[in-house]
């Protein structure tokens, strides 16, 4: 059992933006798949089950992912190793995508409560939105992409979301990271 999580934020005013990219490639991947949410209180998420994996989207907001993400491990009895977290990542220009085996934070929030739950061995795949200088993080993450950068992103995450699913069919990472960075 595999476990793939897009990180964001709730609600309508989040959407769309640069800190929810995560939330759009789970929801890229749930149409490829024809799969639906649905919304969990066990995991304070919405949750898509499928045959050897689960799909997540947290609700807690993003500094308290961890919270949903190690409910899902411990409830499916899965294995760090076997997690994907895709998330935005600002130092990153944007459309450009990076996959990788455990790390540091990199001063993301919600990676910082993802590796306070269950430490740092896990896969990720780091989506680029680009710095606005001169405007400050919170603002930028919570900040919409220019059309330009939106459409570099939207191909990401169509690439993204076919990593996802490879990673569902227990390819290997190496061979995933090789593929798509």
């Amino acid at each position: 059992m595999r476990l793939i999580v897009g990180l964001g934020n709730p609600g309508k005013k989040y959407q769309h933006t640069k800190h929810n990219v995560g939330f759009d490639v789970i929801d890229n991947l749930t149409t490829k798949l024809d799969l639906k949410l649905k919304n969990s209180l066990r995991f304070k998420a919405e949750v898509a089950k499928g045959k050897d994996f689960v799909i997540m989207k947290p609700l807690t907001y993003m500094n308290l992912s961890g919270n949903s993400v190690i409910k899902a491990l411990n409830y499916y009895d899965i294995d760090p190793e076997d997690l994907i977290i895709i998330y935005d990542d600002l130092d990153l220009p944007a459309g450009k995508i990076r996959i990788r085996f455990q790390g540091s934070s990199g001063g993301h929030n919600g990676i910082k409560s993802i590796i306070q739950h269950v430490g740092n061995k896990f896969n990720r795949i780091r989506i680029g939105v680009g710095r606005n200088n001169g405007v400050d993080v919170v603002n930028d993450v919570l900040g919409k992409l220019s059309k330009v950068d939106r459409k570099k992103v939207d191909e990401v995450i169509e690439a993204s979301s076919n990593a996802c699913i490879d990673f569902s069919e227990n390819k290997d990472m190496l061979t995933i990271m090789n593929k798509y960075n």
